[in-house]
């Protein structure tokens, strides 16, 4: 029998890989569509099809402080991977914290100016240990340097850096290179993610978000060298700007990431070439029309949905974003909740039948994540959400999740009217606060139809004020189909004869 070449044994690997019985495997559809947690996914697939949009350079300016806002599910932790990563790459010092390396420093004080020295001071220990760990410092010299630190308080690089030039502390030769950079650049930049963890909304929750948003810019005005990115859920960033009176020192360095729907969709078509081993550059992609990019889609997925209502024959990459919610898990969500119904199916392709089958578990998922995400700031929004459910008379009408403006107060006012709702401050929520809030959670969006009759959504990152105040920017509101399923589950159909296909941009 004649030996097997390499190439050949790698061909038949390849061919059995890829093969339409094994293409929505469990392990393919991860490498297809990636994990839902950034931080659980494999970090050189997510090299290959991660997509920067003009967020990441405003992100990763060369500023002293960066603060990135945006809802569970829209990339802050998969952003903060990636540039850690080319801070590797390009020998820049950086340095990761998460919620176990600050536990000791949440501590409800009384004395909030206590609480942010106990801030500060813990935060310079703890960049100090790592910048000393990053360069392969021993522990004896470094102990001596962190007790050095205590004692003269702020400049913590010029104490590291001024041992190093005096020979006092000696590196690890293969971290020389970074060192050299620092030199050259005088930045280390320091990324803050996960502080949502265990978060409940409460003053003391709030006191920490904000005694570490103080120490931040205390240790960067005294360590220019410093450059912090700290990453907040939206929800969290809401009521800390909404309590803390020293925000607004803060307010020029928030970035609110977001994303279009087309380049979300340029994401999916990156993820898919790079799973077959195709070269995918993210500009050229962006540059592609919408047809042209969905013509991609076509070695997975039906090009054209087959159910009924006003969905029937659509392009299926129009249904997907009339879906999402502008975030990239919600699409990761969705693709592999279909891809496994094709899976059992036997199928090498996704069809309408996949894509039905899994709508109503992707809309009571959002339901939940949407509940978790915000219940610390109104903790009965399960009975608002669902109270948003069409009545009996409504549901008769074509219309049955569009609202106008007072059509929308007059609706909340009667869920108010089975009982109260009070934010976690304990104050009672009026019908305009509630509108505010199911706007701001992106429960409902602003709707209005263009020049050309196309219906166009905002969202509350886009527009903040669009439902607040007196005053009337023209825009109806709808309750986001990707909820829909999760309020009506006793009628599918009837959610198809309704919903519309919304704007996509070109």
């Amino acid at each position: 029998m004649a030996k097997l070449r390499l190439e050949d044994l790698n061909r038949i690997v390849e061919k059995s890989r890829l093969s339409k019985y094994k293409i929505f495997n469990d392990e393919n559809i991860q490498k297809l569509f990636g994990h839902e947690a950034a931080d659980d996914e494999d970090l050189k697939r997510l090299k290959e099809y991660y997509v920067k949009n003009i967020l990441y350079e405003k992100v990763t300016a060369d500023l002293k402080l960066r603060v990135v806002v945006g809802h569970k599910g829209i990339g802050k932790s998969a952003m903060f991977k990636i540039a850690e990563q080319e801070d590797k790459s390009n020998n820049i010092l950086s340095v990761s914290i998460r919620p176990d390396d600050i536990s000791d420093l949440t501590k409800d004080l009384d004395d909030f100016l206590r609480t942010i020295r106990i801030w500060k001071d813990g935060l310079n220990r703890v960049i100090l240990k790592k910048i000393l760990n990053n360069l392969g410092i021993q522990e004896s010299n470094g102990t001596s340097l962190i007790e050095k630190c205590k004692k003269i308080g702020g400049e913590i690089i010029a104490v590291v850096f001024d041992s190093i030039r005096t020979d006092k502390v000696t590196i690890d030769p293969t971290k020389e290179k970074f060192l050299q950079t620092y030199l050259r650049t005088k930045k280390i930049n320091i990324y803050i993610d996960d502080l949502d963890r265990g978060w409940k909304g409460r003053k003391q929750d709030i006191n920490m978000i904000s005694a570490l948003m103080n120490a931040a810019r205390d240790i960067s005005n005294e360590n220019p060298s410093i450059h912090f990115k700290i990453a907040l859920r939206s929800d969290v960033y809401y009521l800390y700007r909404t309590s803390d009176e020293s925000t607004d020192k803060v307010e020029g360095s928030v970035v609110w990431l977001t994303w279009t729907n087309h380049e979300i969709l340029a994401l999916l078509v990156k993820r898919i070439e790079t799973f077959y081993g195709r070269k995918a550059d993210e500009d050229s992609l962006f540059k592609m029309n919408q047809k042209d990019l969905a013509n991609h889609l076509n070695i997975l997925m039906e090009p054209q949905f087959r159910g009924g209502g006003h969905w029937e024959n659509a392009p299926i990459h129009q249904v997907l974003m009339s879906l999402i919610r502008k975030r990239p898990r919600d699409l990761v969500k969705l693709c592999t909740l279909a891809a496994r119904n094709a899976y059992i199916r036997g199928s090498h392709l996704i069809n309408t039948e996949d894509w039905e089958t899994a709508f109503p578990v992707y809309s009571s998922d959002r339901l939940l994540d949407t509940e978790i995400e915000f219940k610390s700031e109104l903790p009965e929004i399960r009975r608002l959400m669902l109270g948003m459910k069409p009545s009996v008379k409504k549901k008769k009408t074509r219309d049955s999740y569009q609202f106008t403006t007072d059509e929308l107060l007059n609706k909340i006012r009667s869920i108010c009217e089975r009982g109260e709702y009070r934010f976690a401050n304990q104050k009672v929520a009026s019908p305009q606060e509630l509108a505010h809030f199911l706007y701001k959670i992106n429960f409902i969006t602003g709707r209005r139809k263009n020049n050309k009759g196309i219906i166009v959504r905002k969202y509350f990152e886009e527009h903040n004020y669009l439902i607040q105040g007196q005053v009337d920017f023209g825009f109806s509101w709808e309750v986001h189909p990707a909820y829909r399923w999760a309020l009506q589950p006793s009628d599918p159909q009837d959610i198809f004869d309704r919903l519309e296909l919304l704007d996509f941009e070109c």
